[in-house]
């Protein structure tokens, strides 16, 4: 199981997922773990319904699962999982391994923010007996 701040992130994310892999009537198959191991290469984080007909408990498909994909459970939530597995070149929510690709650009300059003129501002308008009258047309 994930850490407490990553698993918090899952979640957070994981709320507006729709289910990707659907466990049906013959339970967790190795159909059911083959489709489930692509969805989390191509997505890094899935939600898996598990149905009423399934003849495995929510608790049972969700250790199967997490077991045959390698993933990890972030959250059961009636009958509906989240699995994660960390993708191994561009991960989304852990850090991935540092290289010179992955490194974050080297911030811009700010001797070019300071030379720039910057124009004053203006005070309000006066709100006066004067301005009403003009503003009513009169």
């Amino acid at each position: 199981m994930p850490s407490g701040p990553l698993r918090r992130a899952l979640r957070a994310a994981g709320h507006h997922l729709a289910a990707i892999v659907q466990v049906g009537k013959e339970g967790a198959t190795d159909a059911v773990t083959r489709q489930l191991d692509q969805a989390l290469l191509d997505h890094e984080l899935v939600k898996v319904k598990v149905g009423t007909e399934s003849p495995e408990d929510r608790f049972e498909a969700a250790d199967r699962l997490a077991a045959g994909a390698q993933a990890q459970l972030a959250q059961i939530l009636g009958r509906t999982l989240l699995l994660y597995r960390k993708h191994p070149r561009k991960p989304r929510f852990e850090p991935g391994p540092a290289s010179d690709e992955t490194a974050a650009p080297e911030p811009r300059s700010s001797r070019r923010a300071s030379t720039r003129k910057r124009s004053p501002r203006r005070a309000p308008a006066a709100r006066g007996a004067g301005a009403r009258t003009l503003r009513k047309g009169r």
